[in-house]
């Protein structure tokens, strides 16, 4: 059986909204609480055979988007639809699509009480593309033993496995939900090199949720951002890493660089000034700030989240921007 082609992912102006509920008030009555929206107007696309990363604060909505692609859970309105290019379909209910879909979390989909060469098997019989051996020579990487339950395993080791088992299942969608986050460095930066050594070998379409957005940056093709429900950017990753420019120097002549521009942040320490602007310097930009003692910088992808996602009332500083603001000049998907 050939293995399939990278799927793409495509949201289509969706919205997920919880439903109201009920909870138990403190004199012990039972109360009405009101729903709330997960997802608002979500439109983008995962491109196929690429590395896209999901990035975002805590609660903006990143696994809650996730669970659409895997099918678990549906829209409230808009459409999700996933596939090899040329044929998307809404997965929900669909097991040709679901199975090519797999969705890693930091514990994985495995039986707690069973050996991991249990949890092998199990895979073996869902993912088409699993490859055992693969799955071997991950464990002796990071060190899982096999024949041990996972229910035993230190939780740097669950978070091994969770990633062997997204790695060696090969699925054409497969989306990485901070699977990395109980492992050590080490093992963090050996599952970096493995995921970009196997993808090289056997393409895919990969999805990376991430906070550790200073490690996993360098993996990324694609940047999707999301905000409190909201995308702000989807872009291809090399045009966000020199959108941000930082200036350091004197007040006056930072001022004066900074002038007419568009300004994200700002920070004052004594006679230094450090601003945050959109977009790159010109040449003669950079020989004036040379000139009078500024020192010119990148925010990278980390640097552009945090100005981007900066609540309204933390405050951004004196020409701040307000929170979530797409960047000037480019469609924002809101």
């Amino acid at each position: 059986m050939n293995p399939l082609p990278p799927f793409t992912a495509r949201f289509d102006d969706v919205e997920v909204t919880f439903p109201r509920s009920w909870e138990m008030g403190e004199n012990g009555v039972a109360r009405r609480v009101s729903g709330s929206v997960a997802l608002e107007n979500i439109t983008c696309e995962f491109p196929a055979g690429q590395i896209t990363g999901l990035l975002g604060r805590n609660g903006a909505g990143k696994s809650t988007m996730l669970s659409l692609l895997a099918a678990f859970r549906r829209p409230t309105r808009g459409a999700v639809l996933v596939g090899p290019d040329g044929d998307l379909r809404d997965p929900w209910e669909d097991a040709a699509l679901t199975s090519a879909v797999l969705v890693v979390q930091e514990g994985g989909d495995v039986l707690q009480d069973e050996k991991v060469e249990a949890t092998f098997s199990y895979y073996a019989d869902l993912r088409p593309d699993w490859d055992p051996e693969y799955a071997r020579e991950l464990l002796d990487l990071f060190e899982v033993p096999l024949r041990k339950k996972a229910s035993v395993l230190s939780r740097g080791k669950r978070s091994a496995l969770a990633a062997t088992l997204g790695l060696a299942a090969r699925a054409p969608l497969t989306v990485f939900d901070e699977v990395y986050l109980g492992m050590d460095a080490p093992t963090r930066f050996a599952f970096y090199d493995a995921l970009l050594a196997d993808y090289a070998e056997h393409p895919r379409t990969i999805v990376m949720s991430s906070h550790l957005v200073e490690e996993t940056e360098r993996l990324f093709e694609n940047v999707v951002l999301l905000d409190r429900g909201r995308v702000v950017l989807a872009e291809p990753a090399d045009d966000l890493r020199t959108r941000v420019t930082s200036l350091t120097g004197p007040t006056a002549a930072v001022d004066h660089l900074a002038a007419g521009r568009d300004v994200l942040h700002r920070q004052h320490l004594g006679p230094t000034t450090r601003v945050t602007v959109h977009g790159p310097l010109s040449d003669d930009d950079a020989r004036a700030a040379a000139a009078a003692g500024v020192t010119i910088g990148h925010e990278g992808l980390e640097g552009l989240l945090i100005h981007l996602t900066r609540s309204s009332r933390e405050g951004t500083g004196d020409g701040g921007t307000t929170a979530g603001r797409p960047l000037a000049g480019k469609e924002s998907h809101r």
